[in-house]
């Protein structure tokens, strides 16, 4: 059976790693191990990965850190975090650096498999269908959905996770209309959310910072009360 994906899984616990990687193999996927983040680092530069797993709490350099690295050098690599059940303060900062989920500590590998089919999903070349050749401005930004590229009006590349894509898209097909937050967070139907989740708003401030000119006095993204939001093409 080929891989269908590359999984490269940091956490400097060896026991984890080997549980991690015998039970992702048996799923079909590829597997590579890092005991740390320097490791994961020169792995990320040498191979092409999929999907990283990182656990927050290492010595020396954290998966926090880590997690933004990747972000930042490899915009496709979808990126979950593991995460002691206590630490709802790491879990929202993770998101705000670009993870696309989390699974808490102790979690049962058959949930950890669901959640990684469920991110892959959106980032594979299967998930990544045709969407046809529409662009849709955001602001200071296009979003070309056939690409899956989020670009700036001098046509770089701004990055974006898998779930800010999808998040992107979702509003661009619903202009002008008022998108809640439940709908938001059943773009991951595999996710169990907590109804008072933050990773909505989160998410919501990242991509102004990349598509509004006034980040503070948002135009194209805006907040309804009690509604959710909404994407106003014109900025009007």
């Amino acid at each position: 059976m080929s891989p269908k994906a590359t999984i490269l899984v940091v956490d400097d616990d060896p026991d984890v790693r080997e549980v991690l990687e015998e039970y992702l193999v048996a799923h079909g996927y590829a597997v590579i191990g890092a005991e740390n983040a320097s490791a994961a680092k020169t792995i990320a530069a040498e191979r092409s990965i999929d999907l990283a797993l990182l656990d927050i709490n290492m010595p020396g350099e954290d998966g926090l850190s880590l997690a933004r690295h990747l972000r930042e050098r490899y915009a496709n690599v979808a990126i979950v975090m593991l995460t002691s059940a206590a630490t709802v303060v790491d879990r929202i900062v993770g998101l705000e650096m670009g993870a696309d989920d989390y699974v808490p500590k102790p979690f049962d590998p058959r949930e950890l498999v669901a959640r990684v089919k469920s991110v892959l999903r959106r980032t594979s070349p299967a998930g990544r269908a045709d969407l046809g050749a529409a662009k849709v401005r955001f602001g200071r930004c296009v979003l070309d959905l056939a690409a899956h590229r989020l670009t700036d009006d001098h046509g770089a590349e701004v990055p974006m996770s898998p779930l800010e894509f999808d998040l992107l898209k979702a509003l661009a097909e619903h202009p002008n209309r008022p998108f809640s937050r439940e709908r938001i967070l059943n773009l991951n139907a595999q996710r169990d959310w907590d109804p008072f989740d933050r990773s909505v708003d989160l998410r919501i401030m990242r991509l102004r910072r990349k598509i509004e000119p006034d980040p503070e006095h948002p135009r194209f993204i805006r907040t309804l009360r009690n509604e959710g939001y909404i994407f106003v093409p014109d900025g009007a």
